[in-house]
């Protein structure tokens, strides 16, 4: 039975650009875990903790992605040397600052959302709203979590936008 109604020839560039972001997000999450194991200094316990948040996060994700990938009549992507051939992000030393980890942390995002990007240009052609709804709800959780790391980084005396303030 064909529960899908997508063309299989657009399915492909799908299919294939989930598994590109299936191996960033595993990437990610690793590096999520080596970050938390390993971070020290003054913002140990609040980084330690952030850590632990995203790579819960990251984790749900991947199961996610993955299963998107079978619902739509493809395997997965499951090997970890497939994972870092195929990933846009590279894996991270643990002997980095706190400060190091956040930066790379943030341009990690970037990436991610760039190929969050491709995957909604491919499910937009194919007109496959089921994935267009599960990366649309990524790219909105993933530029709060940008901004809060952005946030992090800034000195207090840097300030946002304020032509909208009386």
């Amino acid at each position: 039975m064909n529960y899908l109604n997508i063309d299989k020839d657009k399915m492909l560039p799908i299919v294939t650009e989930l598994n590109v972001l299936l191996a960033d997000y595993q990437v990610y999450y690793q590096k999520l875990r080596n970050f938390h194991w390993n971070v020290l200094g003054k913002n140990f316990f609040e980084l330690h903790n952030q850590f632990e948040d995203m790579y819960n996060d990251t984790k749900i994700k991947i199961d996610e992605i993955a299963e998107r990938i079978v619902t739509l009549k493809y395997h997965p992507i499951s090997k970890l040397s497939d994972y870092i051939e195929a990933s846009n992000l590279v894996e991270s030393s643990p002997l980095l600052s706190d400060i190091e980890m956040v930066d790379i942390l943030k341009k990690d995002q970037k990436i991610i959302l760039k190929q969050l990007s491709i995957v909604i240009e491919n499910a937009n052609e194919a007109k496959d709203e089921g994935t267009i709804d599960l990366i649309g709800a990524y790219i909105r959780e993933l530029e709060k979590s940008s901004w809060m790391l952005n946030a992090w980084s800034k000195n207090t005396n840097e300030v946002l936008d304020n032509s909208f303030v009386k």
